[in-house]
């Protein structure tokens, strides 16, 4: 899953954990794993069509939603991609993770853009709480739509348990199969073109002709959008350095999160960022963008780059690797800041809001 989907996974868990004194109505728009059924409390309910098209995300939540939760009595319903029944009466909070399509409206296929520009204004105006997970976005959001500021909570994201340090026998051995039993960079998320892969791989390709270093890349993730291939004129050489994974499950992400050399996240738009404070739960020295909420998840943890210039990125990649001291004080400065990302604590703001808008 991206981001959206361990946000709705890790919150929506503990709702349902931590209040076993409510029920919860879940609604699908396909066939559903167990998995995601945490509990006896929960009722699933598949609403058709299924809704993978923007023309269809507008049936899906202005007719099938707005009859579901008039037939199921719903008190409160709660959003975690920020898509409201703009039809229902029903009260409503909206996850808004971020705007980024008003900023940076090329990097989107036209349907989706246009669903998105006309749609979620108006769902941020519907809403009777808006959460979003950075104190960047909240104030976008203000911004952009004119919203007043008690109307948004922030609740930053958290990272799974299963990113912990690991010993070097262990590193070693993933080295080994994803590697050639080299150190690595390591990049974890969408093939997206605000996630900014293609300068990253321009970066690192210039930073291996400079440097000499043996050092390999690690592309863990796959295209958002289809048709924004890269586009990258590499050399055989150099694409022998440079490893795509694909998506990994959690516990294959983590280990291959807890061995990088240094996580390079070097996004122009971001929300949050999770794979940030995956990489601070492991100890893992981070190589972070200096925009929009970067900074202000990964604080002294990261050393900065602009995500516009190459050779920016491709000197803090020469700078990190010619000093050891500066790589110990990443790492522990990472594990350090790791301690105030907690999804315990994001569920608990959530559920706050939905108590004080149900009791309302």
């Amino acid at each position: 899953m991206e981001g959206f989907g361990w946000y709705t996974y890790e919150i929506t868990k503990r709702l349902v954990q931590n209040h076993p004194e409510h029920e919860f109505v879940f609604f699908f728009d396909r066939s559903f794993d167990q998995k995601f059924i945490f509990g006896p409390n929960v009722t699933p309910i598949v609403l058709s069509p299924p809704a993978r098209h923007p023309f269809l995300f507008i049936y899906w939540f202005e007719v099938a939603i707005k009859r579901a939760l008039k037939k199921h009595k719903i008190d409160v319903f709660f959003s975690p991609d920020g898509y409201l029944s703009l039809g229902s009466n029903v009260p409503q909070i909206a996850v808004i993770h971020d705007i980024n399509f008003e900023h940076y409206p090329k990097d989107l296929p036209y349907s989706a853009l246009k669903y998105l520009k006309h749609y979620v204004p108006k769902f941020a105006k519907k809403a009777d709480k808006i959460i979003t997970v950075s104190n960047y976005s909240k104030e976008d959001l203000i911004k952009q739509y004119q919203l007043p500021s008690e109307k948004i909570t922030v609740a930053w994201n958290g990272a799974s348990d299963h990113f912990k340090p690991l010993d070097e026998a262990e590193k070693i051995l993933v080295r080994k199969k994803y590697s050639n039993g080299l150190p690595y960079f390591l990049f974890v998320g969408a093939i997206h073109p605000r996630k900014n892969v293609k300068r990253l791989i321009e970066a690192f390709v210039h930073f291996k002709k400079e440097t000499k270093s043996a050092t390999q890349l690690v592309i863990v993730g796959e295209s958002l959008w289809k048709n924004n291939p890269l586009d990258l004129q590499l050399s055989e050489e150099e694409r022998q350095d440079i490893h795509f994974t694909g998506h990994l499950p959690i516990d294959e992400l983590s280990k291959i999160t807890a061995s990088a050399f240094a996580l390079t996240y070097v996004p122009y738009f971001e929300g949050f960022g999770i794979p940030l404070v995956e990489a601070m739960k492991c100890g893992t020295p981070i190589i972070s963008g200096n925009l929009t909420s970067l900074p202000e998840v990964a604080e002294n943890a990261a050393l900065y780059c602009n995500p516009f210039d190459v050779n920016d990125i491709s000197a803090r990649m020469t700078e990190f690797c010619t000093h050891p001291a500066l790589q110990e004080q990443l790492s522990q400065a990472a594990l350090e800041r790791s301690k105030a990302f907690s999804w315990d604590y994001s569920a608990e703001i959530v559920w706050k809001e939905i108590e004080n808008l149900a009791s309302n």
